[in-house]
């Protein structure tokens, strides 16, 4: 028996991005809601998209769903929950402290930590419950791209071990007295998670090697963690209806593939099988058919349009040779890749980085995500190609130790207790993966530095930490007359000469909703993208099987939508009948004409 069938009271949607947690989190609300059930379905992650799949303006408070009756929705939005918190933190303090004062709290209280505390005390107070969700059966829980979705569901259990073991009162958050207020609601959140009867974990991936490795990696996370409650969605199977296109024949062969091969761990768990649909997730009437019967009318008829081939023929694309072009001419440079999870993001930072080296150049390729991918997408060792990852738990150990080696070298033993024990606060982590990222960034002065990211809510925080590190220079600059030479990271990622910013999306509605949120807020924070590259674009490759001409159709509107209003620079990657992982697969991405 599945979720589907009978559904406990928590049901959390994890896994890789771009698996389709949203729309399966969506229609699982949506049917549980028809059947007469009161359901709350609540976004966690930084990046939601609940409000466009939905079709209706989601804040932080319960908001009824249009045309379904019994559901509720929200978003946690971390930037709003951390406004909150600092009001409420420095509120009691105001016409009693000088405005300085007030504002090196607010500065102290902006950056990511507080962002995902705030976030955290919101998590936690849906799980313990309240008077406000007492009424629902049902909460469901979308969440963000596993490496963050993991930490969050840590968290709890991290700031109970932190309360407990925190005897001298050190917290990066205060006096250890108002965290341990919050204790009783932490202790609550745990048991909720652990206990089977209550919570169940939804595993969601699709028929993608990566996107499986990734949920088998999750689903022993959580069993370690006590969760243990876990089913699988295996989204998107697709079995070709054109029997002669190469383009559906191979799409179907990948699916197999996967499928046949799952890992035991995922084999042997209740699931749920959905098919790949010819049309975007979006509203409420494509929500009720997603876990249905196969649909087809809300697929496109494409057999007399011929707007595609028209639209395609006159875009004049850049090639991903041309940026490497740009980079070896000026001799060093960092290129970041963004976007939403499951675009490709990997792919593209990895073939960029694959050209680099096959110049001769030595190249520096790593990634701030925590469920990094890159040694999978890359297979073997590439001469002259440096691979590293941002991992949060061995810069936290590394961070902790060359603290505890300058700052507590000539503490008294009290002291340095203090300090050891500030430092085991969960918000530590965050603190010594920017650092790492400030290291990566500066390499980029001598040599060839490509950064993989995260998906866009993480690395929205952690440009945060950059930009209030950038304020608080400033603002030390400005009181030291005569000390101007300082380079912080944010100004060496608005130098376009320095660093190339690439925007990576889908041809489909939310992924280009979500990057043109995501330019919109680099524009805010003083950065401008490069580029953007519309990935596995079903458009380019001329498919002709039903489900995957109506797909191809669809993305028009969405390639019209980047190329005329949001991007000057584009380049378009056709979908790959041969995956592109190895390095001779990848260097085909970045070959002239192939875009």
């Amino acid at each position: 028996m599945t979720f589907l069938d009978q559904s406990t009271r928590f049901l959390f949607f994890t896994g890789k991005g771009g698996v389709g947690k949203t729309s399966i989190a969506c229609a699982t609300a949506v049917k549980l809601a028809d059947a007469g059930r009161n359901v709350l379905l609540v976004s966690t992650d930084p990046a939601s998209n609940l409000d466009q799949v939905l079709g209706v303006r989601l804040g932080p408070t319960p908001t009824p769903v249009p045309g379904v009756s019994r559901l509720e929705a929200l978003n946690i939005d971390p930037m709003v929950a951390a406004a909150a918190y600092r009001d409420r933190s420095i509120g009691p303090y105001r016409g009693i402290l000088p405005d300085e004062a007030l504002k090196r709290m607010e500065e102290q209280l902006s950056g990511g930590c507080t962002v995902e505390v705030a976030a955290f005390d919101e998590f936690t107070g849906l799980i313990a419950g309240s008077d406000a969700t007492a009424k629902f059966d049902h909460i469901l829980f979308d969440t963000a791209p596993t490496g963050h979705t993991l930490r969050l569901l840590r968290l709890p259990s991290v700031w109970t071990q932190f309360i407990d073991t925190n005897e001298r009162g050190a917290s990066c958050l205060g006096p250890a007295s108002a965290l341990k207020s919050h204790r009783a609601v932490y202790a609550q959140a745990v048991a909720a998670l652990g206990d089977a009867a209550r919570s169940t974990i939804v595993l969601v991936t699709r028929p993608d090697s990566s996107a499986v490795a990734e949920a088998a990696r999750t689903a022993a996370e959580l069993g370690e963690l006590g969760m243990t409650n876990q089913q699988l969605a295996v989204n998107g199977i697709f079995v070709a209806r054109d029997r002669t296109d190469p383009v559906a024949l191979a799409l179907e062969r990948r699916c197999t593939r996967v499928l046949v091969s799952l890992p035991a761990t995922l084999r042997d768990m209740p699931s749920v099988r959905i098919p790949l649909r010819g049309y975007n997730i979006v509203g409420i009437d494509a929500l009720r058919q997603l876990l249905g019967p196969s649909p087809t009318r809300l697929e496109k008829d494409v057999a007399n349009d011929s707007s595609g081939p028209q639209i395609l023929s006159k875009l004049n694309p850049l090639s991903l040779c041309d940026i490497v072009d740009e980079l070896v001419s000026a001799g060093h440079g960092l290129v970041m890749v963004m976007g939403k999870g499951g675009v490709g993001k990997t792919t593209i930072a990895a073939a960029i980085a694959v050209e680099l080296a096959s110049r001769g150049a030595p190249v520096h390729l790593t990634t701030t995500d925590p469920a990094a991918h890159l040694t999978t997408t890359l297979g073997v060792d590439v001469p002259g190609l440096r691979v590293t990852r941002i991992d949060p738990q061995a810069e936290t150990r590394a961070y902790t130790e060359r603290i505890l080696a300058t700052k507590g070298h000539n503490l008294d033993a009290d002291g340095r207790a203090m300090l050891a024990e500030d430092l085991r606060s969960p918000c530590t982590e965050e603190v010594a993966v920017f650092h790492a990222f400030s290291k990566v960034i500066a390499e980029a002065r001598s040599g060839f530095v490509v950064i993989d990211t995260a998906p866009t809510g993480h690395t929205l925080l952690l440009l945060d930490a950059a930009g209030s590190f950038h304020r608080e220079v400033m603002r030390n600059m400005e009181k030291a007359s005569g000390v101007h030479n300082a380079v912080t990271p944010m100004m060496r990622l608005r130098d376009a000469s320095y660093s190339k910013l690439l925007l990576v999306t889908l041809p489909e509605i939310t992924p280009v909703q979500e990057a043109a949120e995501l330019q919109e807020d680099l524009r805010r924070a003083g950065l401008e993208p490069y580029a953007w590259v519309i990935n596995n674009s079903l458009a380019a490759t001329r498919a002709t099987d039903p489900i995957l001409a109506s797909r191809a159709s669809a993305e028009i509107e969405q390639i019209r939508r980047v190329t005329d209003g949001l991007a000057t620079r584009v380049v378009l990657i056709p979908w790959s009948i041969d995956p592109p992982v190895g390095p001779e697969p990848l260097r085909v991405l970045t070959k002239r004409g192939h875009d």
